[in-house]
């Protein structure tokens, strides 16, 4: 159902505002991009952070993960902490945060809690990952579809109207994601093995990362708690490089991805009754060209054809979503 709501932006407020937040009196509107703006996207791997002072970056870094669906609240914590003391040096006027997993209030201000300690005179407002996307993109409608380490659709209408498909995390879906590419590697290596059927090139690639002898100790790693989201994430790039190699069954899976993900646009372009345009995001999205061409002729068959890939990293996004007007 079309939400003319957003539910994924949950500005946070300080415990102090700041001077370039109060204007000082000034009865000129402020500009949204002066002063500093700390930009966060927080994915499945990583943690990309740019410094922003009016409007222009001057300090890119990153650090691990701090989406609490991937690493404890602490390890996050230690991670927003190296980061900041890389990038948040000095006064900080606003945070913007995008990051999977945030789909309610509390877990927006979850994620606050974490980094307003860091920055504590700072406005933070906490936004799902999506919508970083599709600002980047500079679009200020249309559909964003992130393929990393997991997979969401999110889409904004010239009425303001908001839908979003997926996103569900790596046990109920994050079809066409790194993470699901990764189970799909373990899963054709266990029924090649169940049929009796030699080890073949995404087998023994996938064994070799694993440090593993045999298939059948595949079970116990997936399953083991010293491997996760991230880790059999990693794995996809066996499935990319044995595809680029000729591996035919790999190929299926590319195509299967840019399929699944094709699906996910598509059902927020009905929702929201637009044809685009389509931005495609994300490590997977950004750079593998057999799941980018499958994603493309998937919406075409669809009779969409603005479909781009996203040409710089979402946090940039924050720029586009500071001007806005609110």
């Amino acid at each position: 159902m079309t939400n003319t709501q957003n539910p994924f932006a949950h500005p946070v407020e300080p415990a102090a505002e700041s001077p370039s937040e109060q204007g000082q009196g000034n009865p000129h509107p402020v500009n949204p991009l002066r002063g500093v703006t700390i930009g966060l996207d927080i994915g499945g791997t990583k943690t990309h952070g740019v410094r922003f002072e009016d409007g222009h970056p001057v300090a890119d870094d990153s650090a691990g993960s701090s989406n609490v669906q991937n690493v404890s609240r602490d390890q996050a914590a230690r991670n927003l902490a190296e980061l900041f003391g890389r990038i948040g040096g000095g006064h900080v006027d606003r945070v913007y945060a995008g990051s999977g997993g945030i789909d309610t209030d509390e877990d927006a201000a979850a994620l606050a809690a974490l980094i307003q300690p860091l920055v504590p005179e700072a406005l933070i407002t906490v936004v799902h990952d999506s919508r970083l996307l599709l600002a980047a993109g500079r679009a200020g409608t249309g559909v964003a579809v992130i393929a990393g380490t997991g997979s969401a659709a999110w889409g904004r209408n010239a009425d303001g109207g908001e839908a979003r498909a997926g996103g569900w995390g790596y046990l109920l879906g994050d079809e066409g994601s790194g993470y699901w590419l990764g189970r799909e590697a373990v899963r054709h290596s266990l029924r090649r093995m169940n049929q009796g059927l030699p080890i073949d090139q995404l087998t023994a690639a996938l064994l070799r990362s694993c440090g593993l002898d045999h298939p059948n100790k595949l079970i116990a790693l997936f399953h083991s708690p010293d491997t996760g989201r991230r880790f059999w994430a990693q794995q996809a790039r066996h499935v990319v490089e044995a595809a680029a190699a000729g591996h035919q069954d790999s190929a299926v899976l590319l195509d299967q991805a840019g399929r699944d993900l094709a699906a996910l646009a598509g059902q927020v372009l009905g929702q929201l009754k637009i044809d685009g345009p389509v931005i495609l995001g994300g490590g997977l999205g950004m750079n593998v060209a057999p799941l980018q061409e499958s994603f493309r002729r998937n919406l075409a068959a669809a009779g969409i054809m603005d479909v781009r890939v996203l040409g710089q990293e979402p946090v940039f996004g924050v720029l586009q979503l500071l001007a806005e007007p609110a």
